[in-house]
């Protein structure tokens, strides 16, 4: 009767029985070359799946992290609707404050009013753009967060018209101290970043390099250019070389900034094409921002039309 063998019966088991060397029988005809040692190919399945559960869980980790910084901005509360109107009660408080300070700086004539209006003109857009990841993705975000430079439009219009008098806002806003200039290029500045948050939002380079253009860009390129435009352009005697660079400059290093910053929370993909990008229509705005018309018509009106455009084309 044939002896039975009996078989290993864990996992572990049979990898040390197929593990060990297979002792060859021995008889006077047995070659030399066959008393080495011999293996089996060893074949692990509990190892390796083990090592695809550890990748595949690696992966999920990975994903879930990515999803949930963009819905670590949305903290305020899980329905959307009342997450941005409260975001949007948050970023108006903000922008007001900052007026008011500037209105206030102006006021009591701490700096120069034309330094101040830059002032202005430099940091309300950009603060206002580091609101932006506090409401939903969705079109309703847009539109809420929208309507919080909306709300300017009307204020700009009130004050422009001479129905709301607001000497604070006059002085911080205006070159002369003539509250009819408030309908020209604080109106255009205010419907600029209306209309750039509510159709492009922060998903978007083109939106993302007007905004950095308008404000930082050409609210750079008058500070610089008043200090240090001594060498003025051969086309145009009221814009300096200094200023001009000043603008593609500083245009630019606010466009790569808010890159950055939108895409911690997964809004834009940071690219070196993005990057170039961004340094043409940097470029373009200051050359449109540089030429006699642009004065004539005004910049804040100029650069926002020549970055969306530019943006069009490279984005």
């Amino acid at each position: 009767m044939a002896t039975l063998t009996k078989q290993p019966s864990s996992v572990f088991a049979r990898v040390i029985s197929t593990s060990s060397p297979v002792e060859p029988q021995l008889t006077n005809s047995t070659p030399i070359t066959s008393l080495r040692p011999r293996h089996r190919v060893l074949r692990l399945p509990l190892i390796t799946t083990l090592r695809s559960f550890s990748a595949a869980a690696a992966v999920v980790s990975r994903r879930r992290n990515l999803a949930s910084v963009p819905a670590a901005a949305s903290m305020l509360s899980e329905n959307p609707v009342v997450s941005d109107i409260i975001a949007a009660g948050i970023s108006g408080g903000i922008a007001l404050s900052l007026l008011r300070f500037w209105g206030e700086t102006a006021k009591r004539g701490i700096f120069d009013q034309k330094l101040t209006r830059k002032l202005v003109h430099v940091s309300v857009g950009l603060v206002f753009m580091l609101c932006w990841p506090l409401f939903s993705s969705g079109h309703q975000g847009a539109i809420l967060a929208a309507l919080i430079p909306g709300v300017n439009i009307i204020k700009m219009l009130l004050i422009g018209l001479g129905i709301w008098k607001d000497e604070a806002t006059v002085k911080s806003m205006s070159r002369f101290g003539d509250h009819r200039e408030l309908l020209k290029g604080p109106l255009y500045y205010a419907s600029a970043i209306t209309l750039v948050c509510a159709i492009y939002w922060r998903s978007s380079p083109t939106g993302i390099a007007t905004i950095c253009n308008l404000c930082a860009g050409d609210g750079l390129a008058d500070i610089v250019g008043r200090r240090f435009g001594t060498q003025k352009l051969p086309y145009n005697r009221d814009k300096s070389l200094a200023g001009s660079i000043a603008m593609a400059t500083a245009g630019f290093v606010a466009s790569i900034g808010y890159m950055h910053y939108f895409a911690l929370f997964g809004y834009v993909k940071e690219s070196w094409e993005m990057a170039l990008g961004f340094l043409v229509a940097s470029l373009a705005a200051a050359l449109v921002e540089s030429h006699p018309k642009s004065t004539d018509l005004d910049d804040n009106l100029t650069v926002p039309l020549a970055s969306i455009l530019v943006g069009s084309f490279v984005f």
